[in-house]
């Protein structure tokens, strides 16, 4: 971590996963277990992690029964209120795949695309030149079918977020964007589509490495 020169500012912008959501309880992680805070631990104060997860959020989707959870309509206010930034992470994708959206696992690429594009676009005001990393998220189980949660997110979802990895890394190949497949990290085995405290620990160490190589080139 000496490498770094000045404090760097990571943001890392996503949904329930990215605040924390435990689905134990209902409740959110602690910071001592949310993947944000174990990525800030690593770094210690040299680095800045910036906590931007919502329940429910979409990447480019408007959601009819809850305000405020498209992200393409939040993120460029949000990046200047941020600014200025070194490194956007951006893990988006499990919600997409709801039912009542109907898109495909290709449309739901292409929104999340699109959204890394329209960040890159507000990071433009910076001097610094800022790295945006896309993150495909683990993916749903089918064995939500068989909890609460499936009523709500209606068929297909597990096929759909299964799927994503493979459609993100053929789109942004075409892209300037840095990508992060994490299909190997597991779910919980409570709703099947939110990572429990180990899950949270995996995915703190697979963006630690990821940040890692791209400050070694």
């Amino acid at each position: 971590m000496e490498k770094f020169s000045r404090k760097k500012r990571i943001l890392c912008f996503g949904d329930s996963n990215t605040w924390g959501f435990d689905a134990s309880t209902g409740e959110r992680f602690s910071e001592s277990v949310r993947w944000t805070s174990l990525l800030q631990e690593a770094y210690g104060e040299k680095v800045q992690v910036i906590e931007e997860g919502l329940s429910g959020r979409t990447s480019v989707f408007q959601d009819p029964l809850f305000e405020g959870v498209c992200a393409l309509d939040y993120i460029h206010p949000c990046i200047l209120s941020h600014s200025p930034l070194d490194v956007v992470v951006i893990m988006l994708g499990t919600n997409d795949t709801k039912e009542r959206f109907r898109a495909t696992s290709y449309n739901i690429a292409q929104g999340i695309v699109r959204l890394a594009q329209k960040t890159a676009k507000a990071l433009e005001v910076q001097e610094n030149n800022c790295v945006v990393i896309i993150v495909s998220p683990p993916p749903i189980h089918e064995n939500y079918r068989h909890t609460e949660i499936f009523e709500a997110m209606g068929e297909a979802c597990d096929r759909k977020s299964n799927e994503l990895g493979e459609r993100l890394a053929t789109l942004i190949a075409q892209h300037p964007f840095e990508f992060v497949d994490a299909s190997h990290i597991p779910m919980n085995t409570i709703d099947y589509m939110h990572l429990d405290e180990e899950g949270h620990k995996l995915f703190a160490q697979l963006i630690f490495n990821k940040l890692e190589s791209l400050l070694k080139k």
